[in-house]
């Protein structure tokens, strides 16, 4: 097996692990620890050169909270996603793509009344979702 496969091979193992965190943001090390556990271990610094490049091709979108690891959550549709809001549960991570009418006149209330046009690939509103509020874990 020659380098280009083995390394197709890893980005095909971090691809697939990635569409099973679609709707919550993970961390390298989560993923390098998925791998582990499933017997397909991928070293880290090819984790990270691969999720880079995936955030510099507008595959996947980073997050980061003070004092937290960075995070990163698939980008369903790269153009669509420029175009809304997101909410992300401080408590269980999810990750809501907020297309919504509501926020798009509050979007567009604060660019005519203010002056300010919000930079929705880069705006998240950090919550509770409502099945973590149902349960009471907060």
């Amino acid at each position: 097996m020659n380098g280009n496969t083995y390394r197709t091979k890893q980005k095909q193992l971090i691809s697939d692990l990635l569409l099973s965190f679609s709707h919550a943001p993970f961390t390298c090390e989560e993923i390098e620890e998925q791998l582990k556990r499933k017997g397909t271990p991928v070293g880290k610094s090819t984790i990270y050169r691969y999720i880079t490049k995936m955030q510099n091709e507008g595959k996947v979108r980073k997050f980061t909270e003070e004092g937290k690891t960075a995070s990163f959550c698939l980008v369903e549709d790269k153009e669509d996603c420029k175009s809304h809001l997101h909410l992300k549960c401080s408590n269980c991570g999810i990750f809501i793509h907020l297309n919504c009418e509501l926020m798009n006149k509050v979007s567009n209330h604060i660019m005519s009344d203010h002056g300010f046009t919000i930079d929705n690939s880069q705006t998240v509103l950090y919550g509770v979702c409502a099945q973590c509020s149902f349960t009471g874990e907060k």
